[in-house]
Protein backbone atom coordinates (compact mmCIF):
# COMPACT_ATOMS: atom_id res chain seq x y z
CA UNK A 1 0.00 0.00 0.00
CA UNK A 2 1.79 3.02 -1.18
CA UNK A 3 1.43 6.83 -0.63
CA UNK A 4 -1.18 6.90 -4.17
CA UNK A 5 -3.37 5.08 -1.76
CA UNK A 6 -7.03 5.35 -2.56
CA UNK A 7 -8.85 7.08 0.17
CA UNK A 8 -12.45 7.27 1.33
CA UNK A 9 -13.75 9.23 4.77
CA UNK A 10 -17.10 7.78 6.03
CA UNK A 11 -18.44 11.39 7.82
CA UNK A 12 -21.58 10.40 10.33
CA UNK A 13 -23.96 12.60 10.70
CA UNK A 14 -26.87 10.59 11.80
CA UNK A 15 -27.44 11.57 15.36
CA UNK A 16 -30.85 12.85 17.15
CA UNK A 17 -28.40 15.97 18.92
CA UNK A 18 -30.60 15.02 22.38
CA UNK A 19 -27.89 16.47 24.72
CA UNK A 20 -28.14 19.99 22.57
CA UNK A 21 -31.92 20.34 23.14
CA UNK A 22 -34.05 22.47 20.82
CA UNK A 23 -35.68 21.29 17.50
CA UNK A 24 -32.84 21.48 15.10
CA UNK A 25 -30.14 18.53 15.06
CA UNK A 26 -26.92 19.69 16.01
CA UNK A 27 -25.45 19.05 12.26
CA UNK A 28 -27.47 21.71 10.91
CA UNK A 29 -26.92 24.18 13.31
CA UNK A 30 -24.87 27.56 12.20
CA UNK A 31 -21.13 27.89 13.28
CA UNK A 32 -20.88 31.56 11.98
CA UNK A 33 -23.78 31.59 9.56
CA UNK A 34 -22.84 27.53 7.96
CA UNK A 35 -24.01 24.27 9.12
CA UNK A 36 -21.70 22.54 11.44
CA UNK A 37 -21.86 19.62 8.91
CA UNK A 38 -20.77 21.97 5.62
CA UNK A 39 -18.02 23.04 8.08
CA UNK A 40 -16.95 19.76 8.46
CA UNK A 41 -17.51 17.85 4.71
CA UNK A 42 -16.20 21.10 3.24
CA UNK A 43 -12.70 20.54 5.08
CA UNK A 44 -12.82 16.91 3.77
CA UNK A 45 -13.37 18.28 -0.32
CA UNK A 46 -10.08 20.12 0.22
CA UNK A 47 -7.77 17.57 1.71
CA UNK A 48 -5.90 16.72 -1.19
CA UNK A 49 -5.60 12.85 0.10
CA UNK A 50 -9.26 12.37 0.52
CA UNK A 51 -10.51 10.76 -2.76
CA UNK A 52 -14.12 9.82 -1.83
CA UNK A 53 -16.53 11.23 0.83
CA UNK A 54 -19.88 9.22 2.52
CA UNK A 55 -22.14 11.28 4.40
CA UNK A 56 -23.97 9.17 6.65
CA UNK A 57 -27.18 10.81 7.77
CA UNK A 58 -30.80 10.55 9.45
CA UNK A 59 -33.33 9.19 6.84
CA UNK A 60 -35.40 12.46 7.85
CA UNK A 61 -32.46 14.49 6.80
CA UNK A 62 -31.54 13.01 3.21
CA UNK A 63 -33.17 15.43 1.03
CA UNK A 64 -31.35 18.01 3.22
CA UNK A 65 -28.27 16.92 3.19
CA UNK A 66 -28.18 16.23 -0.48
CA UNK A 67 -29.11 20.03 -1.12
CA UNK A 68 -26.28 20.93 1.02
CA UNK A 69 -24.04 18.87 -1.44
CA UNK A 70 -25.55 20.84 -4.60
CA UNK A 71 -25.29 23.98 -3.02
CA UNK A 72 -21.69 23.88 -1.75
CA UNK A 73 -20.69 21.72 -5.01
CA UNK A 74 -18.52 18.99 -3.21
CA UNK A 75 -17.50 17.08 -5.79
CA UNK A 76 -15.74 13.70 -3.67
CA UNK A 77 -19.28 13.30 -2.11
CA UNK A 78 -19.94 10.01 -3.99
CA UNK A 79 -22.89 9.53 -1.35
CA UNK A 80 -25.60 10.63 0.87
CA UNK A 81 -26.90 7.15 2.85
CA UNK A 82 -29.38 6.75 5.82
CA UNK A 83 -27.83 5.61 9.08
CA UNK A 84 -28.81 3.12 11.63
CA UNK A 85 -30.08 3.75 14.56
CA UNK A 86 -26.68 3.22 16.72
CA UNK A 87 -23.61 5.36 15.43
CA UNK A 88 -22.07 1.86 14.98
CA UNK A 89 -25.01 0.73 12.26
CA UNK A 90 -24.25 4.45 10.77
CA UNK A 91 -20.62 3.17 9.96
CA UNK A 92 -21.70 0.11 9.26
CA UNK A 93 -23.86 1.60 6.45
CA UNK A 94 -21.33 3.68 5.65
CA UNK A 95 -18.21 0.76 5.10
CA UNK A 96 -20.82 -1.04 3.17
CA UNK A 97 -21.19 2.24 0.30
CA UNK A 98 -17.82 2.40 0.20
CA UNK A 99 -15.74 2.24 -3.40
CA UNK A 100 -14.07 -1.41 -4.28
CA UNK A 101 -11.09 0.62 -4.97
CA UNK A 102 -10.62 2.21 -1.16
CA UNK A 103 -7.83 1.15 0.55
CA UNK A 104 -7.85 3.23 3.96
CA UNK A 105 -11.14 4.51 5.21
CA UNK A 106 -11.71 7.55 7.79
CA UNK A 107 -14.44 7.93 9.97
CA UNK A 108 -15.30 11.02 11.45
CA UNK A 109 -17.65 12.79 13.30
CA UNK A 110 -20.41 15.18 11.68
CA UNK A 111 -20.12 17.51 14.24
CA UNK A 112 -16.23 17.65 14.63
CA UNK A 113 -15.47 20.77 12.23
CA UNK A 114 -12.09 21.32 13.14
CA UNK A 115 -9.94 18.59 11.61
CA UNK A 116 -6.73 19.54 9.67
CA UNK A 117 -5.24 18.31 6.82
CA UNK A 118 -2.14 17.77 8.82
CA UNK A 119 -4.30 15.56 11.32
CA UNK A 120 -5.79 13.11 8.36
CA UNK A 121 -2.30 13.26 6.71
CA UNK A 122 -0.56 11.89 9.58
CA UNK A 123 -3.74 9.77 10.19
CA UNK A 124 -3.05 8.14 7.05
CA UNK A 125 0.27 7.74 7.05
CA UNK A 126 -0.05 6.11 10.91
CA UNK A 127 -2.92 3.56 9.35
CA UNK A 128 -0.59 2.32 6.36
CA UNK A 129 2.03 1.31 9.50
CA UNK A 130 -0.25 0.27 11.75
CA UNK A 131 -3.30 -1.04 10.33
CA UNK A 132 -5.56 1.54 12.46
CA UNK A 133 -4.67 4.81 14.53
CA UNK A 134 -6.93 7.00 16.28
CA UNK A 135 -6.28 10.43 16.97
CA UNK A 136 -5.93 11.88 20.83
CA UNK A 137 -4.89 14.27 23.46
CA UNK A 138 -2.93 13.53 26.75
CA UNK A 139 -5.87 14.21 29.69
CA UNK A 140 -5.80 17.39 31.61
CA UNK A 141 -8.25 16.37 34.52
CA UNK A 142 -7.69 13.37 37.31
CA UNK A 143 -10.27 10.40 35.34
CA UNK A 144 -11.93 8.07 38.19
CA UNK A 145 -13.98 4.82 37.74
CA UNK A 146 -17.11 5.20 39.63
CA UNK A 147 -19.80 2.56 40.13
CA UNK A 148 -23.43 3.21 39.71
CA UNK A 149 -23.90 4.98 42.93
CA UNK A 150 -20.87 7.42 42.19
CA UNK A 151 -18.72 5.54 44.58
CA UNK A 152 -15.30 6.04 43.09
CA UNK A 153 -13.10 1.94 42.45
CA UNK A 154 -10.22 3.54 41.29
CA UNK A 155 -8.35 6.67 40.10
CA UNK A 156 -6.74 5.39 36.77
CA UNK A 157 -2.79 7.01 36.34
CA UNK A 158 -3.33 10.17 34.47
CA UNK A 159 -0.02 9.85 32.47
CA UNK A 160 -1.51 6.85 30.59
CA UNK A 161 -5.07 8.01 29.32
CA UNK A 162 -6.05 9.71 26.17
CA UNK A 163 -9.77 11.61 24.63
CA UNK A 164 -9.64 9.91 21.73
CA UNK A 165 -11.28 11.69 18.55
CA UNK A 166 -11.67 11.47 15.07
CA UNK A 167 -10.93 10.63 12.54
CA UNK A 168 -10.35 7.04 13.06
CA UNK A 169 -8.51 5.84 10.69
CA UNK A 170 -8.29 2.11 9.38
CA UNK A 171 -6.92 -0.03 6.58
CA UNK A 172 -10.41 -1.21 4.81
CA UNK A 173 -10.23 -5.26 5.08
CA UNK A 174 -9.32 -4.65 9.13
CA UNK A 175 -12.33 -2.38 9.86
CA UNK A 176 -14.76 -3.99 7.91
CA UNK A 177 -14.23 -7.44 9.30
CA UNK A 178 -14.20 -6.35 12.65
CA UNK A 179 -17.44 -4.71 12.17
CA UNK A 180 -18.75 -8.12 10.94
CA UNK A 181 -17.22 -9.34 13.94
CA UNK A 182 -19.14 -6.81 16.32
CA UNK A 183 -22.24 -7.21 14.43
CA UNK A 184 -22.01 -11.56 14.82
CA UNK A 185 -21.60 -11.24 18.04
CA UNK A 186 -23.62 -8.51 19.33
CA UNK A 187 -20.65 -6.03 20.47
CA UNK A 188 -21.57 -2.58 20.78
CA UNK A 189 -18.44 -0.23 20.88
CA UNK A 190 -18.30 3.21 21.82
CA UNK A 191 -16.27 4.20 18.84
CA UNK A 192 -14.63 2.77 15.86
CA UNK A 193 -11.32 1.53 17.70
CA UNK A 194 -13.22 0.18 20.36
CA UNK A 195 -15.12 -2.44 17.57
CA UNK A 196 -11.22 -2.58 15.69
CA UNK A 197 -9.82 -3.81 19.75
CA UNK A 198 -13.01 -6.37 19.95
CA UNK A 199 -11.87 -8.37 16.63
CA UNK A 200 -8.50 -8.63 18.30
CA UNK A 201 -6.86 -5.51 16.19
CA UNK A 202 -3.76 -3.43 17.85
CA UNK A 203 -4.96 0.41 17.75
CA UNK A 204 -2.14 3.35 17.71
CA UNK A 205 -3.29 6.86 19.18
CA UNK A 206 -1.37 9.89 17.53
CA UNK A 207 -1.54 13.42 19.20
CA UNK A 208 -4.78 15.60 17.77
CA UNK A 209 -5.58 19.05 18.99
CA UNK A 210 -7.39 19.87 21.70
CA UNK A 211 -9.24 22.62 19.11
CA UNK A 212 -10.70 18.96 17.48
CA UNK A 213 -13.67 19.17 19.54
CA UNK A 214 -16.98 17.99 18.64
CA UNK A 215 -19.50 20.00 18.81
CA UNK A 216 -22.66 18.30 21.51
CA UNK A 217 -23.29 21.22 23.54
CA UNK A 218 -24.53 25.18 23.60
CA UNK A 219 -21.41 26.10 25.41
CA UNK A 220 -19.11 24.08 22.39
CA UNK A 221 -20.86 26.22 19.68
CA UNK A 222 -19.76 29.67 21.56
CA UNK A 223 -15.67 27.61 21.83
CA UNK A 224 -16.41 27.08 18.32
CA UNK A 225 -17.43 29.66 16.77
CA UNK A 226 -14.02 31.63 19.30
CA UNK A 227 -12.15 28.40 17.02
CA UNK A 228 -13.34 30.02 13.83
CA UNK A 229 -12.25 33.81 14.67
CA UNK A 230 -8.99 32.93 15.62
CA UNK A 231 -8.71 30.82 12.28
CA UNK A 232 -9.71 34.32 10.55
CA UNK A 233 -7.12 36.32 12.31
Amino acid sequence: MGNGSFVSAIIVAAGQGKRMGGQIRKQFLLLDGKEILAHTAGRFEQFSKIQEIILVTGKDDLEDVKAMVRHYGWKKVTAVIAGGKERQDSVKCGLNTLSEKTELVLIHDGVRPFVTEDMVNRSIDAAQKYGGCVLGVPAKDTIKICDQNGMVLETPIRSTLWYIQTPQTFCKPLIEEAYQKAEQEGFLGTDDASVAEFAGAKIMVIQGSYQNIKITTKEDILVGTCFLEGEKA
